[in-house]
């Protein structure tokens, strides 16, 4: 028996229980390991509160990534031992594996031996928001150096992963934020530029910092009726990817991304992790950054797993300059 993190109904964060469960081996190609850290994202509140894409069957477990031990290796696993040191890069199926627990099993695919340098906490912190800004800016947009790239939700753990690889390739990293409240936060985690759009005027500003061209990429987690700010905002045959739609408004093609041609794409981080060969060149991409320091996440905050509530609160208040980990 293992506490495991489940929800019966969906609702706030009091839904969670941590309760103990008969946890199974591993399958054939799966691992299990005794969870350390695991890292909170926010597609996990909203399937929590019955709003994400896919609707839970309860109860459900809950959690993307993790760090921990291996315990146990499946049939036909090769290259991991018990008491490997690992971490995971988030499977698709949020309430299919569960990391929010003592224990976790995933398939093999996805487990990584992680820079021995980095802690479990840090370790947690890593995959989701990497893999995210990875594959949109390096493997779709082929960003590089001059690049102006503007990062919108910039303090989200996916923002500042955004700012650093940005950084990493020699491009121009624009943090977008609501307000001036966390500027130096973001100028410390590498930003070049802040620019607070409750307070300035986001294209102007933008254009003004490129010289009157705008970005070539713009990253953007919230849709709706502000992309039409991002697109003027945009250089002309630019790209704004959509990778979340955390406003509750439609999101229009707006007229001058037509007259600039410019390309509104959605996107998902398991367009990479479910292709073998781009999840590969993925985790070498990363695992370099790390182990170069060029990549280091940012820790908001830790919570035991006794306070998994307490940390689903916190990852709701939009307090934090980013990722949020629990301690098992």
């Amino acid at each position: 028996m293992s506490r495991i993190v489940r929800f019966h109904e969906v609702g706030g964060p009091d839904v969670l229980r941590l309760e103990e469960v008969e946890t199974p081996p591993p399958g054939p190609g799966e691992v299990r390991l005794a969870v350390k850290a695991l890292g909170l994202n926010r597609a996990e509140a909203a399937f929590r509160s019955g709003r994400y894409l896919e609707q839970p069957v309860l109860p459900s477990r809950l959690g993307y990534e993790a760090a921990g031990i291996v315990q146990d290796v499946g049939e036909g696993v090769s290259g991991f031992a018990p008491g490997d040191v690992v971490s995971v890069v988030p499977p698709v199926g949020l309430g299919k594996y569960g990391m929010y627990g003592e224990v976790a099993t995933v398939p093999a695919q996805f487990v990584v031996k992680h820079p021995p340098s980095l802690s479990f906490v840090d370790a947690a912190a890593t995959w989701m928001q990497y893999v995210t800004a990875y594959g949109a800016l390096i493997e779709i947009a082929a960003v590089t150096k001059g690049d102006a790239v503007l990062i919108t939700a910039a303090s989200s753990s996916v923002g500042l992963a955004a700012i650093q690889i940005a950084n990493l390739v020699g491009a121009i990293p624009i943090a977008a934020t609501r307000t001036s409240a966390k500027r130096d936060a973001l100028l410390a985690a590498g930003a070049a530029h802040v620019v607070a759009t409750a307070e300035e005027d986001l294209a102007a500003r933008v254009r003004a910092i490129t010289g009157g061209t705008g970005a070539r990429v713009v990253f953007d987690p919230i849709g709706g009726p502000g992309v039409e700010v991002l697109a003027h905002a945009t250089a002309r045959e630019g790209i704004i990817f959509q990778y979340g739609a955390l406003s509750p408004d439609p999101t229009p093609f707006p007229r001058v991304a037509l007259g600039n041609a410019i390309a509104m794409r959605g996107y998902i981080y398991s367009e990479i992790t479910t292709d073998p060969r781009r999840l590969e060149a993925a985790k070498r991409f990363i695992v370099d950054g790390l182990a170069s320091g060029a990549l280091h996440p940012i820790v908001a905050k830790t919570f035991p797993l006794e306070a998994i509530a307490d940390a689903h609160r916190y990852l709701e208040s939009n307090q934090q300059v980013g990722k949020i980990v629990v301690t098992v």
